[in-house]
């Protein structure tokens, strides 16, 4: 079973998978603690909100209503609406709390590909086809380190950023982990022009790649 907070169909906005019609799948729970989450309804699993899986599709506004569902329940959720994306996103909260190995697996014999988007604070319990984001959480309220394993396996980094510090941060990890993907994309927080400014030029510096959250500029989820 998987705690659901919210489950929408979109176009992916972020890094490698731009413009990609997707399945957004976001899970409850994430004890990380980032001060500038947008998703903060979905740190805890408050038995209160506990709704149908129905209910977290039909959401107007962000809420910590979650449900509990089982792989059949989201597949045939799936199907239900309609929907005509074959890219899942599974981002939290902090996904990778859940071992995705069985989702994964199903949703690729399902016809689907998958993509997890993750803190890298936890071990990434997923198939090798599985597309992986690692989005390193450094020196957050939670306490929790960025495994090397998980940056082991991620297929790309894509980095918020707000000032120079934490493009320091993102290079210290590098050099603690011995490891540096070969994509690198640097994220504006909350598209400020200073920030967007920044990440500009350190991608033109380092050869890294500019992820704008696309979805945000032009008004959709």
């Amino acid at each position: 079973m998987y705690k659901v907070n919210e489950i929408f169909e979109t176009i992916q906005g972020e890094a490698s998978f731009t413009g990609v019609p997707s399945i957004f799948l976001r899970l409850q729970g994430c004890p990380v603690g980032c001060a500038w989450c947008d998703t903060k309804q979905t740190w805890e699993t408050n038995g209160t909100y506990l709704v149908t899986l129905g209910e977290t599709v039909e959401k107007k506004a962000d809420s910590e209503k979650w449900a509990n569902a089982s792989i059949d329940d989201i597949i045939n959720l799936f199907k239900e609406r309609g929907y005509l994306a074959k890219h899942v996103v599974i981002t939290g909260g902090e996904p990778c709390m859940y071992d995705l190995v069985p989702l994964c697996e199903q949703l690729h014999v399902a016809g689907y590909t998958t993509q997890i988007e993750t803190s890298g604070t936890f071990e990434i319990l997923a198939p090798e086809s599985t597309w992986v984001t690692v989005s390193p959480k450094i020196n957050m309220r939670g306490g929790y380190d960025v495994l090397t394993s998980a940056m082991q396996r991620a297929n790309e980094i894509k980095h918020p950023i707000a000032m120079q510090k934490h493009v320091d941060e993102l290079e210290a990890l590098f050099e603690q982990t011995g490891v540096r993907p070969e994509l690198i994309y640097l994220q504006p927080i909350s598209q400020k022009a200073k920030a967007t400014k920044l990440a500009i030029e350190t991608c033109l510096k380092k050869n890294w790649r500019l992820s704008v959250q696309v979805h945000k500029y032009i008004g959709i989820n």
